[in-house]
C-alpha cells in the first residue's frame, strides 16, 4: 500500500489525509480556476472519497463551473488558503489542490482541460494530453 496523501491549509486550521491512489490528477486552464489560482492554471488530485478524513472547519463557495456542473470549493476560513474541493452530484469524489499537499513532489499530472481558455504566458508540458474543454467520460 503507498503513503497517504496529506495537506491541508497554510496555517494548518484544515488537514487531510487520503489513503488510496488518485483516480486522476490534471491541471485545468477555465476561468474559474485562474482566477481562484491567481495563475494560469489550477492543479487537482481526484480521488474516491471513501479513503478521505479531514480535520477542521472549511469554508465553502459553491459555483457552477464552464462545463455546467456544480462545484463546492473548501477553502480555510482564516487564511484563505484553497485546500479541496467536492461536486453535490458526485458525492463519492474528492478533489485536492496539489500545491495544499505537504509534498507537492507526488503531483504528476496527466491531463490538461479547458486549454480554449490557457494563456500563452502559462503553458503545461506539452507531453501532456490537451483538452480544449472538459471531456466527457
Amino acid at each position: 500500500m503507498s503513503q497517504p496523501y496529506i495537506g491541508g491549509c497554510a496555517c494548518g486550521a484544515i488537514h487531510y489525509e487520503v489513503t488510496g491512489e488518485p483516480v486522476e490528477m490534471s491541471d485545468c486552464e477555465c476561468r474559474q480556476c485562474q482566477r481562484r489560482s491567481g495563475t494560469g492554471h489550477g492543479s487537482y488530485l481526484t480521488f474516491a472519497r471513501a479513503g478521505v478524513k479531514v480535520r477542521g472547519e472549511a469554508a465553502h463557495w459553491e459555483v457552477v463551473g464552464d462545463g455546467g456542473t456544480r462545484k463546492s470549493h473548501a477553502f480555510c476560513p482564516t487564511c484563505g488558503s484553497p485546500v479541496y474541493l467536492t461536486f453535490p452530484a458526485m458525492p463519492d469524489i474528492f478533489i485536492v489542490h496539489a500545491a495544499s499537499l505537504d509534498d507537492p513532489g507526488r503531483y504528476k499530472p496527466a491531463k490538461v482541460l479547458w486549454t480554449a481558455s490557457g494563456h500563452a504566458w502559462d503553458r503545461p508540458d506539452p507531453a501532456l494530453t490537451k483538452f480544449e474543454r472538459m471531456p466527457t467520460r
